[in-house]
């Protein structure tokens, strides 16, 4: 298997072209100016060595060993070898609310943008660990199935917003069902860990999780948002232009359901924890997470790469010192072989 350790360097090709644009218009201005200075012929006489063909042959060494350059600076490396790795750890699928409640305030900045912020710190802590991403707010979405790649987990979660899911609902019962089922036939121990404000939750939520209990799952859930509520912000692109209102044109106050969310939590084997300003809640959640037994989880990776720039700086190297060689005036000993035309 080949990489490239820095391919931000790939860019430099772009100056091979333009510097050939440049080589071209000099050329056909040198021509055009010695046309000016006298007759081909006269000029035969009076520069008897000069060559046409030399600083052609001098701009593609350079431009060849520009290609050099580059390819020693993107760093070529080659995987020796495919090696096993076995990792400790446990399957953990975080099922994320995305419904417009998430957009209160009442936890800085806002509920989901905290929850995000909690979830990229958790995967920061895990070693060996396998983790999932499930979305939900009327409807429930895999957006990560689970994997041991942090860094796009990551990226998955930073993505996440409340434009995703269009049907507006807290649809947790159906989250947790599809988290059950997004395990598969994993071996490993398992947890689920709900996010969300709990309000105005639909389906069989106690049901789903109880389903997870037996199933040997674990139900942490976090409640996102403050008992005593904070209105929705409606935005109009970027900038926010009121609150939400219900039909009578009062504005909506967006309540953490505990009740609910200490309920799940109970059936589900697990424990809950009410996010605030200062902890969003995971860090108590990760704790016990700590304590589930791990077990073996295998993955393949390339390993041992090795650098291959060496050969492209010898390249670039040998390049640049046959130039020293090549000279703009015809060269006398092969100046009747014509291997490159009037050299």
């Amino acid at each position: 298997m080949f990489r490239f350790a820095h391919s931000i360097f790939f860019f430099a090709f772009l100056l091979i072209p333009l510097l050939s644009a440049f080589f071209v218009w000099f050329m056909i201005w040198r021509k055009n100016a010695l046309d000016q200075y006298g007759e081909k012929d006269l000029l035969k006489i009076l520069a008897p060595e000069f060559s046409t063909a030399k600083p052609v042959l001098k701009f593609i060494l350079y431009s060849l060993a520009l290609a050099a350059i580059v390819m020693t600076l993107a760093d070529l490396q080659s995987g020796s070898k495919i090696e096993k790795v076995k990792r400790k750890g446990i399957d953990l699928m975080i099922c994320l609310d995305v419904s417009n409640s998430m957009l209160a305030e009442d936890i800085r900045p806002c509920r989901l943008e905290r929850a995000k912020q909690a979830i990229s710190k958790l995967t920061d802590k895990l070693e060996g660990d396998r983790i999932g991403l499930i979305v939900f707010a009327g409807k429930a979405y895999t957006q990560l199935p689970i994997t041991t790649d942090y860094s796009a987990a990551k990226l998955f979660v930073n993505t996440v917003s409340t434009g995703m899911v269009q049907t507006q609902g807290t649809a947790i019962g159906e989250a947790i069902k599809l988290a059950v089922s997004s395990f598969g036939e994993s071996k490993h121990n398992k947890a689920i860990v709900l996010i969300t404000d709990g309000e105005d939750h639909e389906g069989q939520v106690l049901e789903q999780a109880d389903a997870a209990a037996k199933a040997g799952i674990i139900l942490y859930a976090i409640g996102m948002g403050l008992p005593e509520g904070a209105p929705i912000p409606v935005y109009q692109g970027d900038v926010q232009i009121g609150y939400k209102k219900d039909r009578d044109g009062n504005t909506i106050m967006s309540k953490l359901d505990e009740t609910t969310l200490k309920q799940i939590a109970n059936v589900g084997k697990g424990m809950y924890v009410r996010a605030s300003n200062s902890d969003a809640g995971l860090n108590t959640v990760f704790d016990d997470l700590e304590k589930i037994e791990k077990s073996d989880i295998e993955s393949k990776q390339f390993s041992d790469f090795e650098s291959r720039f060496q050969y492209f700086a010898g390249l670039a190297l040998l390049i640049l010192v046959l130039d020293l060689f090549v000279f703009e005036r015809k060269t006398k000993w092969i100046k009747n072989i014509k291997l490159f035309g009037d050299i």
